[in-house]
């Protein structure tokens, strides 16, 4: 039986491909480079891959502070449907510091893609990335297909040294390509209907993103930074997939309907996002104004509804009138248009600011007008 492969080049650069690595945009047929590569790969020996210690600012201060990303990380984004998952991860792939971005558009719409394409990557973001798509009515195995050869560009990229990011919208709708595969199989149904090789593929298709190998002291071949959608069944973020993906990644950032409702963009609920690198990502300081809005938020959680009400009277308790005074401010200081990159630098300096302004009400965040115009890469 034949290997399945694939040989990717530079050439596919600023391409938008299918699941067969079959030209979509009109461009002329796609040049084939001179290494064929698994479509469906093993991940590198573990032992022989390099430390994951180098910050990958992504533009959003949501997640520069609360949820710092490395470069070779592996994050999630979790949200229920109509939440922003896929305009955050627009977003990332438009500011993310990489050297290249290879985008896998899986199950999703179909008008979606000339979009993502023309208003959100641009003509300049579109020279260094690479779209695979297989939209929601292809069949399973092309969908599946699609998330794999999206692994396996970007692998080819790693071995060349590149600083890749990885952008996969959406993991479940993978999953529910290989449910499908599965029951026509005849594999039984187990939670939610999903089989049992789904949980199985799963850690094999993402466990392919992070570090290259070590070719040195602090140096690596390369590495692929894993950014992943998971659309959220019911928003119940204990469902099967989101548990599964969950344990698996290095992080996860929740986005929230009840923020999204209220009309903050991005919906990133502080509280519930975390990022298992962010203790070796921050320096002291950075760990210190990220820990204060972060008990701020939390205790002004604990005392909302209170507060709605009236409940609560002003000076009952210094620590929740501090919280209460801070909210809106730290309010504007997550709220960000999705055409505003902001540095790392500049939101830490945003976020001091607005903690150690005074308390008459003058300490909106800084340079906020950022947050709102477009930002040039």
């Amino acid at each position: 039986m034949q290997a399945d492969t694939v040989r990717p080049s530079e050439s596919w650069l600023g391409r938008v491909i299918d699941a067969h690595a079959e030209p979509l945009d009109g461009k002329g047929p796609l040049i084939a480079g001179n290494r064929p590569r698994p479509v469906r790969a093993l991940a590198p020996n573990p032992q022989s891959r390099a430390r994951v210690c180098d910050p990958m600012p992504l533009g959003v201060s949501a997640m520069d502070v609360f949820a710092p990303c490395a470069q070779g990380q592996r994050i999630g984004l979790f949200a229920g449907s109509g939440v922003g998952k896929s305009t955050l991860l627009s977003m990332l792939a438009r500011n993310v510091e990489a050297e290249i971005v290879v985008i896998g558009l899986i199950g999703e719409r179909g008008r979606e893609v000339r979009e993502f394409v023309e208003d959100t990557l641009g003509a300049e973001g579109l020279k260094r990335s690479v779209i695979i798509t297989a939209t929601s009515d292809e069949p399973a195995p092309r969908r599946r297909r699609a998330a794999w050869l999206t692994m396996a560009v970007a692998e080819h990229f790693r071995d060349q040294g590149k600083k890749v990011a990885c952008f996969i919208d959406s993991v479940t709708r993978f999953a529910m390509a290989q449910r499908e595969i599965g029951l026509a199989a005849g594999e039984p149904p187990t939670t939610r209907g999903y089989t049992p090789s789904v949980f199985t593929e799963l850690p094999r298709l993402l466990e392919r993103a992070g570090p290259g190998r070590a070719v040195g002291p602090g140096e690596a071949q390369g590495h692929i930074t894993g950014l992943f959608t998971v659309l959220v069944d019911g928003d119940d973020h204990n469902e099967p997939i989101s548990d599964a993906v969950r344990a698996i990644l290095d992080g996860h950032v929740t986005l929230s309907r009840q923020i999204a409702e209220r009309g903050r963009f991005p919906a990133v609920d502080v509280l519930k996002s975390i990022s298992r690198l962010a203790p070796a990502l921050m320096t002291p300081e950075q760990a210190a104004i990220a820990k204060r809005a972060r008990q701020s938020m939390a205790l002004y959680s604990d005392m909302e509804e209170l507060v709605r009400i009236g409940a609560y009277v002003r000076g009952a308790d210094p620590a929740v009138d501090e919280a209460v005074r801070l909210q809106p401010q730290l309010e504007a200081f997550l709220t960000q248009d999705t055409g505003a990159r902001i540095s790392l630098e500049q939101s830490y300096a945003e976020l001091e600011h607005v903690l150690s302004a005074p308390g008459d009400g003058a300490g909106s965040a800084g340079g906020a007008g950022g947050r709102v115009a477009a930002a040039p890469r």
